[in-house]
């Protein structure tokens, strides 16, 4: 046995995540990631601390000729339900990563198609200002509003069809997981190879967001009474939905290694307090849709209501980080 499949077999008797060997031994989880899937092999240092914590002797650990049969107590073995974590073998993990490829670009479309929505009806809002369509006011925002009500109902049921595809794989947002062996070399060189393609793909979103206010700024500013307003900030939500399609298609994938590597958002203190994001997400995006829809019928004020969606999605965000911070804080 070698030295990567003794470290995990002593990691797990012991019943340490990565994790938390890695904050006994003073390294990054990435490390112990590494020297598990045999990428890289501690130093000398790190083995002695390494023999002291797990109870054996450096030998043991150095000599691939020496099994657990040898250890005074025995064979050593992992059980699953002892340790609470989940193992996950690498035909889950490419599979996992398989269904993500495909749904991705979905989920992408999705949403863009979500914020679209308004578009459109800003869209037939704008025609109906210019002189001598005054009388097709309320045709088009009729045939807007069918048009949004369309879209998202089209939009929210792919999104819950492919959510139902993804159910199976639910627990690596909320467990704690263990990856069998060659699981997390193989993810973390498959993350590698995305990560110049990701880095692109945020850039060109950033730079879109950005043209985007352009045009709505200098045409407000010579026209601010004309409907040309309204197609810009329609130019504006058509580019923010071609943006945020770039972000969700890199974020997906990144956020697919993530899951399984138990990183970033995914590391094991994350996923509980992302159990209470997602209960608050639910209820702040519904009270957003209800505040969005009350204020567009009631005042029919569509043409100024957008504004709603990105005053929400600042606001989510500051407040995830004060769930986030409590989380934590509990946990302490």
């Amino acid at each position: 046995m070698i030295l990567a499949d003794k470290i995990i077999n002593e990691r797990k008797r012991n019943g340490w995540s990565q994790e938390e060997l890695a904050e006994q031994l003073s390294v990054s989880r990435q490390s112990i990631s590494k020297w598990e899937s045999a990428q890289a092999i501690p130093d000398i240092q790190k083995i002695i601390k390494m023999a002291d914590l797990f109870g054996v002797s450096t030998d043991y650990l150095l000599k691939d000729e020496m099994e657990p049969a040898d250890l005074a107590g025995g064979m050593v073995s992992y059980d699953e339900s002892t340790t609470g974590y989940r193992l996950v073998s690498m035909e889950e993990a490419n599979e996992f990563l398989a269904l993500e490829e495909r749904l991705s670009p979905r989920l992408a479309n999705m949403v863009s198609l979500i914020i679209l929505g308004p578009a459109v009806l800003i869209a037939l809002l704008a025609i109906s200002q210019i002189p001598g369509n005054k009388s097709l006011e309320g045709v088009m925002v009729a045939c807007g509003v069918g048009a949004l009500l369309v879209m998202i109902a089209a939009a929210v049921c792919v999104l819950v069809l492919d959510g139902l595809k993804r159910k199976p794989f639910q627990y690596l947002e909320t467990e704690p997981i263990e990856t069998m062996y060659g699981v997390s070399g193989m993810v973390n060189e498959r993350k590698n190879m995305l990560k110049e393609k990701h880095g692109r793909m945020i850039a060109g979103g950033v730079l879109l967001c950005i043209l985007g206010v352009v045009p709505l700024v200098m045409v407000s500013c010579i026209f601010p009474q004309n409907a040309l307003v309204l197609f810009m900030v329609v130019v504006l939500l058509a580019m923010v939905a071609a943006a945020v399609n770039l972000f969700v298609r890199a974020g997906s994938m990144m956020g697919a290694f993530d899951k399984l590597l138990q990183e970033g958002d995914y590391s094991i203190r994350e996923k509980k307090s992302n159990t209470v994001v997602g209960a608050f997400a639910g209820t702040f995006w519904l009270a957003a849709t209800a505040i969005y829809l009350g204020w567009s019928f009631i005042g029919n004020s569509w043409d100024k209501s957008w504004i709603i969606w990105p005053v929400a999605g600042v606001l989510f965000a500051a407040l995830c980080i004060i769930v986030k911070s409590v989380c934590d804080r509990n946990d302490r």
